[in-house]
């Protein structure tokens, strides 16, 4: 294990039932730190809205776990569909009956595959977006902040935005749309909750090639009309540092963000992006 700096600590990871994705990074990075962690994933495939390259299943959260329980850490799983207020709020007293307390909680769940043209989008689309990416986690925010509050001793919250969170991209209007509105989250709950010691800070990363990344390559190079080559290599051109963005590079932030290194930071949307996005 590495320095245990979160030895006592209890998180819940939204999203976190894919292997090689963003929530799996996070979760282990906080695990290796000493946090109990609580893993959550839809748990079933469903349609245009839940397909097999957007979600978790159970099968797959319990082989996160299972990775994570290998390195010795103390976890647990549980699924639930964010679009549903109670199951959120179940979701957060499930890691509560489990471990006792919660004191960090990553919104990392996300849809981020129904793009195409804004002239062609579906109402439907457009509701599971906003659903899963901005009223799930302002609705994980108000429980988990309850049960902080509820224990006094503060706690962290972390919202895993993107770069759309503060530029637009063709495509992906409500996606964009509901980015920029989780950092509008992050910096109001900030204010709201830093009277008791909860700090809530945003991470923005450039493009993560993770399964759900690489299907964002397909669809993105294909709707501009070029090789996976030619847009991935135009991709890394325009990053400073050479290189896309990978799961760990997120985890790292995340676990700075819940450290005591970062007590005194709130209210900030982190750019992670190798210098791509620096505002």
């Amino acid at each position: 294990m590495a320095d245990p700096v979160l030895k006592g600590k209890v998180a819940l990871v939204t999203g976190a039932g894919r292997k090689a994705g963003l929530g799996q990074a996070i979760a282990a990075a906080l695990s290796r730190a000493g946090a109990c962690v609580m893993l959550h994933d839809r748990g079933a495939v469903e349609g245009e809205i839940a397909p097999e390259h957007g979600v978790g299943t159970r099968s797959e959260l319990e082989q996160v776990a299972a990775g994570i329980a290998a390195e010795g850490g103390d976890v647990a799983t549980v699924t639930g569909d964010l679009l549903d207020e109670a199951g959120i709020e179940a979701i957060v007293e499930a890691a509560v009956a489990r471990f006792g307390r919660l004191d960090i909680l990553v919104n990392n769940a996300g849809i981020g595959y129904l793009f195409g043209p804004t002239t062609e989008l579906a109402s439907d689309h457009l509701d599971a977006v906003l659903g899963v990416n901005l009223r799930a986690p302002i609705l994980a925010t108000k429980h988990a902040a309850r049960q902080m509050i509820h224990q006094g001793d503060g706690g962290r919250i972390i919202n895993i935005a993107s770069q759309a969170g503060k530029s637009g991209f063709a495509l992906t209007t409500a996606y964009t749309a509901s980015k920029h509105g989780l950092i509008g989250l992050t910096r109001a709950t900030a204010l709201e909750f830093g009277a008791h010691g909860i700090t809530v800070n945003a991470i923005c990363p450039n493009h993560v090639t993770t399964g759900l990344g690489s299907w964002q390559n397909a669809f993105m190079s294909k709707a501009r009309g070029q090789s996976m080559e030619d847009y991935m290599g135009e991709m890394r051109r325009r990053i400073p540092l050479g290189r896309t963005c990978t799961p760990e590079d997120i985890a790292g932030a995340a676990l700075f963000l819940c450290s005591p290194a970062a007590a005194y930071i709130t209210a900030e949307a982190m750019n992670v992006s190798g210098g791509e996005e620096y505002h």
